[in-house]
């Protein structure tokens, strides 16, 4: 298991509605990416949520786009004419998580018809309450339709405990009472069977070589290393899916209050 990495070639455009201000970045492999950039203002944390909350969701069988490594060198970017962009860039260099830019696709909207079956929408509220993603609602959905296809985008608000450490041991037993706001919370009518395949498919061995693919100096810190980091999202997942019954239970509860 590993990521691609990319050398960022030209800057297209930013992506002013994203709170980060990611950036459309063409790299040197032809394509475009959805650049989450680590000089923004959450910083590399943001892009670990990025990657392990993507990857997990990828190893339920969901569509996330491709995740790349984005390089970005110290000098990309100098001739951005808007100052905001050019710090951002300057602030950035080294490396940088990437989505495949998913061409021809449309935010997932219900008042445009827009429908999912009950399995899958349960599979995403899984997940979410699993890596604690509050960014998943009607007024923001980071789901994108293309030719029928489901896909899951911009998961850096996902982990959010990683921003305060001594939370992480209660967050890993919580309810995640925020899932009453999920955009697809109505139809998650079948937790209980998707849970039971997303144990099954998330083992320690997969949690840990989904960490792995994270860069150590996006994990270190004067606090600890990227390998004891490691060891500390992996006893966050593994108490999580111990307690899953606490999660699922409020997601019953959460729907139960619309249905």
């Amino acid at each position: 298991m590993s990521l691609r990495t990319v050398q960022a070639v030209r800057y297209v455009a930013p992506m002013r509605e994203g709170g980060s201000m990611p950036g459309l970045i063409e790299a040197d492999d032809g394509e475009l990416y959805i650049v989450k950039m680590r000089g923004a203002g959450q910083g590399p944390l943001a892009l670990v949520a990025e990657v392990v909350s993507g990857e997990i969701a990828r190893t339920l069988e969901l569509n996330v786009p491709e995740i790349v490594l984005v390089e970005i060198d110290p000098v990309f970017g100098r001739n951005e004419g808007d100052p905001e962009i050019r710090d951002l860039l300057k602030a950035s260099a080294g490396t940088n998580a990437g989505l495949a830019f998913v061409a021809e696709s449309t935010m997932f909207d219900f008042a445009a018809g827009d429908a999912v079956s009950l399995e899958l929408a349960s599979s995403v509220v899984w997940l979410d309450s699993f890596v604690l993603n509050v960014d998943r609602t009607p007024r923001n959905a980071n789901l994108l339709l293309c030719h029928d296809d489901l896909w899951l985008i911009d998961h850096g608000a996902s982990l959010y405990f990683h921003h305060n450490w001594p939370t992480a041991q209660a967050k890993a037993a919580s309810p995640f009472e925020e899932i009453r706001d999920h955009i697809l919370i109505e139809w998650a009518s079948e937790i209980r069977s998707v849970s039971a395949l997303a144990h099954e498919q998330l083992s320690p061995q997969t949690l840990e070589g989904i960490l792995q693919l994270v860069p150590d100096n996006w994990l270190t810190s004067d606090e600890a290393t990227a390998e004891q980091r490691r060891s500390d999202y992996l006893r966050f997942f593994t108490e999580r899916l111990k307690s899953s019954s606490i999660f699922e239970e409020e997601v019953q509860r959460a729907r139960a209050q619309l249905v």
